[in-house]
């Protein structure tokens, strides 16, 4: 008999169409996360579970599902899992690493540049047919091309930020906890710089840090301040890593120029604040969201719950 799963909610027909070779599967949600709720009552019975980023798998979870073996999270963090009681009970959790780091990237210059030139505010002006023709100070927005970029996390999705920049030749600095070798730094073009100093001098910060408690709050109301008056400040890793209710504040009070945000402190919340900002770009958690990439993300996850079903040591299993 096929083991039962639960994919908590729907996923690519590729991936389904694979899991339904191996498993017996039941979709949790089509439209709409699962509620606490709901997600302890139709995981009591399964053997595996494939999970996103929003289900908060905990204690309780765990052990409402005595037969459990696998979670198999469809993202590269792992922040909503308890892995440390998953350990303990011996469950395997596993991610996607390594997919989503040139798309996320490529968002991140979207972000760069839609704050920077005020592409939003500019389509929203042309939509209602205010355009009457070209003005000198129409939508006036900054330079990009030889600006100062401070890169905050140097990791995969750091450096595929870096090289983009050089593009635009662009002055990369970095601040990570692992400072790079002589020889990434001339391949990124990049030179470290302690964080308060990063924020200080850059006129465009983008945080690609993990989330953990030494990261909570990293980019916080005093670190904001930090920040030129005409800096934009750049988040598509993990919401919490920003202090989103004193961001809102400083773009109000015009204490930095803009913000492009792809992620939440209270996801799917959002400090209400920002929605009347036009200084802020405001994006839904589409980092990853392109189908070539959700793809392979789908098929990683399904492929590494399969393998643990199956008695293997999936191939992206988290050891931490």
């Amino acid at each position: 008999m096929k083991p039962k799963v639960l994919i908590t909610r729907k996923i690519l027909p590729e991936a389904l169409e694979y899991l339904k070779k191996h498993t017996q599967y039941d979709i949790g949600g089509e439209k709409r996360n699962l509620t606490k709720k709901e997600l302890l009552e139709k995981i009591k019975d399964k053997e595996g579970i494939l999970t996103l980023l929003v289900d908060q798998i905990d204690r309780e979870v765990m052990d409402q599902a005595p037969s459990l073996k696998i979670i198999a999270n469809c993202a590269v963090g792992y922040n909503n899992i308890d892995i440390g009681y998953a350990k303990q009970k011996g469950i395997m959790v596993t991610n996607t690493p390594g997919i989503l780091t040139e798309t996320t990237a490529d968002l991140t210059m979207a972000l760069i540049m839609a704050v920077s030139r005020k592409i939003v505010p500019a389509d929203a002006f042309t939509r209602r047919k205010n355009f009457k023709g070209w003005e000198i100070d129409l939508f006036l927005g900054k330079e990009v091309t030889g600006k100062r970029l401070g890169i905050i996390g140097m990791g995969r999705i750091g450096k595929a930020v870096a090289l983009r920049a050089q593009g635009f030749r662009m002055d990369t600095v970095y601040s990570d906890p692992r400072i790079l070798t002589p020889e990434e730094e001339n391949k990124y073009k990049a030179a470290y710089l302690p964080l308060d100093e990063l924020l200080s001098t850059s006129d465009i910060v983008t945080i690609h840090t993990v989330l953990n408690s030494e990261t909570h709050h990293l980019v916080s109301k005093h670190k904001l301040s930090l920040m030129k008056k005409d800096a934009i400040l750049v988040n598509v890793s993990r919401g919490p890593v920003v202090e989103e209710r004193a961001l809102a504040e400083a773009l109000e009070k015009k204490q930095i120029w803009g913000a492009g945000l792809d992620v939440y402190e209270r996801e799917p919340e959002i400090e209400e604040k920002l929605y009347s900002l036009d200084n802020a770009v405001l994006l839904p958690h589409i980092g990853s969201a392109t189908y070539e990439t959700r793809l392979k993300m789908s098929m990683m996850a399904a492929k590494n719950l399969v393998q643990g079903l199956q008695g293997e040591t999936p191939d992206n299993l988290v050891t931490q």
